[in-house]
């Protein structure tokens, strides 16, 4: 098994050697043991590790939640499941209030359309207001 500098590594997984470093700290991943000779070893597992931290933020799920994952490995599919299922519910949630967001900056612009040199702005107006 080939073995990489934490630089080298972190170009592998596409992130910095900071982050990696945050993920060790974190316990996240493990940090290889420093031997005599000075640099730490990160082999392919390292890069896996990192990559599946990556795609599990992109598919929203905190640090903490991909903590819980890595700690179930494969070996709980229900739990991993329920896990998936709430991050999902909770997708939907913010999805309607970025809709509802949607709606009333469209509600706000429209209203906001004429030309309005001789009254105040209606979005300025409705922000003041907390419409």
């Amino acid at each position: 098994m080939k073995k990489l500098t934490i630089s080298a590594a972190a170009k592998q997984a596409g992130v910095g050697v900071e982050t990696i470093r945050y993920y060790q700290r974190t316990g996240l991943i493990p940090e290889p043991a420093k031997p005599v000779s000075g640099y730490r070893s990160y082999t392919r597992l390292h890069i896996q590790q990192i990559l599946f931290i990556q795609r599990a933020k992109m598919l929203g799920f905190s640090l903490a939640e991909i903590k819980t994952l890595l700690s179930l490995d494969e070996g709980d599919c229900d739990q991993t499941k329920r896990l998936a299922a709430t991050k999902l519910d909770d997708v939907k949630r913010k999805i309607k209030d970025l809709s509802a967001i949607a709606n009333t900056l469209e509600a706000l612009i429209s209203a906001c359309e004429g030309d309005s040199t001789d009254t105040s702005c209606p979005i300025i107006e409705a922000i003041s207001q907390g419409e």
